[in-house]
């Protein structure tokens, strides 16, 4: 019984926290009736939670003040202090656009105000660096790798007769660079893999896995050998028709293909990301993703391709052939 009651709380204050959360998302998008009423039902369900409460007040009064601050303005449409006290409540909205606007016609009331000038300077940042953040989170979120995979594509089509060959290897290599980029993304990591397309007429799919781990294969000439040898026969006996790599940077003792003599054509400096290695029968392509931090988010740069000549990762697992051979 008191498990049962343990869990009802639980779900509860899980409730209370959604439905808190989802009124802060309305309250930043200008929303505020529709946050009042997600506060209001938050209140309801745990009547003695006093974080909802100061939320809901300070929406309250935020709302209030804005509204005197029109009020204001339209009974005193050319007095400065009615637009900074909008702006300033506007500012405490997050609305930053909104805010900087009435700064700016505060200003041309009083052209002389120091204060003004500096709210305008902050709001103008404030309101830059909530841009970015926003495209950060959208470039985050929307991850399309089919845009900057073209090259692949057409290569592909031209060496595989076959339509529906091609396009699964391509369509492959899109998933498998996309769930990498998602993971970097969620954790600032990827694990060091190989991905198998294996032959689902031929492979024996309780023998012989999709995915294989490779997190020792880089640490040596030895490692990186007895590695190879591995995935050779293991893309042979599985009957694979590709395989793509995906190793991070930061793991890579043997071999920094970025140093000795694949310096001359490497232009990413000290950047962090990851390699994405694509090989097929006849054909192999190389990528590398920046990785970077910015406003406080992992994100991934655009796949850059690579010289496979002079930064190849492994030999090729793939006995070579002429397409449709």
């Amino acid at each position: 019984m008191e498990e049962a009651e343990g869990k009802g709380r639980a779900t509860s204050e899980s409730e209370q926290v959604s439905l808190k959360d989802k009124g802060n998302e309305f309250f930043k998008a200008g929303n505020y009736l529709k946050a009042a009423a997600l506060y209001t039902q938050a209140i309801k369900q745990d009547p003695s939670n006093p974080t909802i409460y100061r939320t809901f007040l300070h929406l309250v009064k935020l709302t209030k003040a804005l509204a005197d601050s029109e009020t204001t303005i339209t009974l005193n449409p050319n007095w400065e202090k009615g637009y900074f006290r909008k702006g300033c409540v506007l500012e405490a909205m997050e609305r930053y656009d909104d805010s900087l606007a009435a700064f700016q016609i505060a200003l041309q009331h009083n052209p002389q105000s120091s204060e003004v000038s500096r709210k305008i300077k902050k709001l103008t940042q404030l309101a830059r660096d909530k841009k970015r953040a926003q495209e950060v989170e959208n470039m985050r979120s929307n991850v399309d790798m089919a845009k900057h995979l073209e090259t692949l594509k057409s290569e592909l089509s031209e060496k595989y007769g076959d339509e529906e060959c091609w396009k699964s290897m391509f369509s492959f290599t899109v998933e498998t660079m996309e769930t990498a980029i998602k993971t970097w993304h969620e954790t600032s990591k990827v694990d060091a893999r190989v991905y198998f397309l294996l032959d689902k007429d031929k492979t024996q799919t309780d023998k012989y896995a999709p995915v294989v781990n490779i997190d020792k294969a880089f640490e040596s000439p030895h490692t990186h050998s007895n590695c190879f040898s591995f995935l050779r026969q293991y893309a042979e006996e599985s009957f694979s028709k590709a395989a793509c790599l995906v190793a991070p940077k930061s793991i890579i003792s043997y071999p920094q293909v970025w140093k000795g003599q694949g310096s001359r054509k490497w232009k990413h400096g000290q950047s962090d990301g990851f390699f994405v290695q694509f090989e097929s029968p006849s054909l192999q392509k190389l990528w590398f993703v920046p990785g970077s931090t910015e406003k406080g988010q992992s994100l991934c740069r655009d796949p850059e391709i690579l010289d496979i000549g002079a930064h190849e990762l492994l030999p090729r697992l793939f006995k070579q052939k002429l397409p449709n051979s």
